[in-house]
Parts: structure tokens; sequence; C-alpha cells
């Protein structure tokens, strides 16, 4: 019998409206549905002001994120926060669902265990032991449904997590989305755009060079096809959360999809769960933090970015980013973006791939303000989004 757990993971992702119904039934407090854009124009967190937008491109939207504001851990004395996280997910939209249910949740109860053990606070360590975590809690779903659903074990998700607590930033990410902060330049008067993450895209040099190095008797762990670098010639991330069937040599078997399976078994993972994280301390130069799936940042450079926010109100900017994108990417097809609006899911992978992103302003006398309590939120985009017309 198949379990609910995995009937949950399954179900059908968000499906937007039909375009042209009334988006007002989406309501304010989950956001609202436009065709195949969601967003969420503003909204406050404990840290200032937030904007969110999603756009599908593919049969079934596989990105997913999530705003939660509030307790960072299951203590009600633990310190208060605002956690951001963007789920790209591949292969399918399982693993970007899973994580989207399952990671800030760890991130609070590990929070919470840490505090039992005097070490106090948010730490690189808490969000590492999150993302682990989250990552054998779904192979062993996958496991478990081995004879049932092989395929999820080629369902895999780049996991972008991005956390304001206590005056610190915290940036964790595993596979190629990207987190931007715009600074501002006192002395030049305007706002630089500065990337607080790091990717792990095989077309990055310093990428391939880690892989060779963790797998020096593989010559074959980064390949070359039809000009795109990728890991066993599969796939363009080194670091995920799922894709099982690179994981664990037992995977790489009947019943799963040839097309999948490597012709010889291996020993080590390929891929790797752990996140690179960085921490640092927010200075009011730090205006805001942009998040976002790799569908963005291959259509618009972090300055681009950067400028557009600077440049529009807070509300919606998300969506004038989103939108910006868009445009580029008509426009590197020679058509017009009213065009590119009436093509449907599906086909419109063609032209550009599902895109998150969130924008997240701070105020830095909020964020002064450590034990100050702020409002509650959760709000999730892309599947999942709660919501009659998210559904």
């Amino acid at each position: 019998m198949i379990s609910t757990t995995f009937m949950r993971i399954v179900a059908p992702c968000w499906k937007p409206s039909v375009e042209g119904e009334d988006s007002r039934k989406a309501g304010d407090a989950t956001g609202r549905a436009d065709g195949l854009l969601w967003y969420k124009d503003s909204g406050h967190h404990v840290n200032g002001e937030f904007s969110m937008a999603v756009v599908q491109a593919n049969n079934l939207l596989e990105d997913c994120s999530q705003l939660e504001s509030g307790p960072m851990s299951l203590l009600e004395s633990g310190p208060q926060g605002t956690f951001v996280g963007v789920y790209d997910g591949h292969g399918g939209p399982e693993a970007a669902r899973f994580v989207n249910e399952h990671l800030f949740q760890n991130i609070k109860t590990i929070h919470a265990a840490e505090f039992a053990t005097e070490t106090h606070g948010m730490s690189a360590d808490v969000i590492n032991k999150a993302f682990l975590a989250t990552e054998e809690a779904f192979l062993s779903l996958v496991q478990q449904q081995w004879q049932i659903k092989p395929q999820l074990a080629s369902v895999g998700a780049c996991c972008l997590v991005g956390i304001v607590c206590s005056g610190l930033l915290y940036i964790a990410n595993a596979g190629d989305s990207r987190a931007v902060l715009g600074r501002l330049d006192r002395a030049l008067k305007e706002v630089r755009a500065v990337q607080v993450s790091i990717e792990h895209n095989a077309s990055i040099e310093s990428v391939r060079e880690e892989l060779h190095s963790l797998h020096p008797d593989d010559p074959q762990i980064v390949v070359l096809k039809h000009k795109v670098w990728r890991v066993k010639g599969l796939i363009q991330v080194s670091r995920s959360i799922g894709d099982a069937y690179l994981k664990r040599s037992e995977f790489n078997r009947e019943p799963l999809l040839a097309k999948f399976r490597l012709p010889e078994p291996f020993d080590r993972p390929i891929l790797k769960a752990e996140p690179t994280i960085s921490v640092k301390k927010v200075h009011p130069e730090d205006q805001f933090l942009i998040l976002a799936s790799d569908g963005l940042w291959e259509h618009l450079t972090n300055q681009e970015a950067v400028d557009i926010v600077c440049n529009c109100s807070r509300n919606g900017v998300a969506r004038r980013v989103l939108k910006a994108a868009l445009r580029e990417a008509a426009k590197k097809r020679e058509m017009r973006y009213s065009d590119l609006k009436k093509i449907d899911r599906g086909v419109r992978r063609h032209f550009h791939d599902d895109i998150t992103v969130i924008v997240l302003f701070l105020d830095s006398h909020l964020i002064s303000r450590a034990s100050g309590r702020g409002p509650l939120l959760s709000i999730r985009g892309g599947c999942g989004v709660p919501g009659n017309a998210n559904r």
C-alpha cells in the first residue's frame, strides 16, 4: 500500500489559476495567481519587508519556496528571525516539495537541541545538520518506495537558504540558486550587488576541480556534453538534496530507467548534500537580499537585478524582477513579451525555466532589536502554495 507520506509528496503541485480568473480569490494572505504567475507583492517579516514571485515553465512546477518569520527554534524562549528557502527541483517536483515541508522544521528541532546543550543561537552547524537530516529522510523515502516508484531516485533539488537572526545573516547553498545582497556604497552613493552564495554548477572551473579532487580515479567524473559540463554526463550540479541514484550505488540498477544508470557501480557518493555556508554580520549598508532560482540568473546579472529593486517601489518588486527576466528570455528568441505570455506550461520550458524570486528588505533598526518580537508568518510559493487558487 502506498503510504500517506508518499501521497502528500507526489500530490499535484500548485496549479495556477486559468488566464483571466479573478486573482482576488487567492487573497492577499497567501498571495495571488495570474495564469502561470504566482506572487505575494508585499508583506512584513521580523526584520523588515519582503516581496515574492514565481512563474511556471515546466509541465509540473518544480520550484518550491518558503518564507518563515518568527521563532527559529521549537523553544518559545529562542530567538526570532526570518527564514527564506528557495528549492529548485529537477527531474520532478517531489524532492523540492519534500524539502519545503521538512528543512525548516529540522532547523527548528536541531536549534532547540543546541539550546539544550547550552550552545545557544543559530549556527552554521545547525543549518548543516538540518540539510543532512532532510537528505537522509528523503533517501529513506526513496528506499521505501523503490519498487513502487523507482523514478524517485532520479529526483533532486538545489537548495538555497537565507536566515536573518540575532543580527547575523546565514546563507547556505547546495546547487546553483543564488543569493545577492544589495549593499549601499556610501562613497559612490549607489547600491552595489554583492553575491553572498557559492554555487555548485559544473560550468564553474573550481567546481570541476573539486570533483576531480574528490574522485581522482574517475576521469569521467565531469564530461563536456553538448557544450555543457555535466557530472557523469548526467547532471549540471555537484550538490543537491535527493538524486539518490548518484549517491547510493544500491539505486544504480533496475527498475530505475536505463538513462540514469551508470555502467559501473561506485563506492562513494558522486554528489554531496552538504551546503556551502557563510555567516556575516548585517550592517546598516545592507539594504536587501535577493534570493532566486537559477532560472532568473540565466537572464539577469546580479547588478541588473539589484538595480531593478533600487529603482522600483517595494510593493510588487519581486514580480518586476521576474518580468524583467522574462522580457530578456523573449528578446533572446526575438519575440515580444506579450507573445511569450501566451505560451503554455511545458512548451514554455523551451524559453525559460521555472523562476522563483524573493526580495527580503533588511531594516537595520528592527535587526538591532534582536530580542524584539515581530510578525509571525509562514508563506509558501510554488509547490504546495496554500489558498484556493493555488492548489
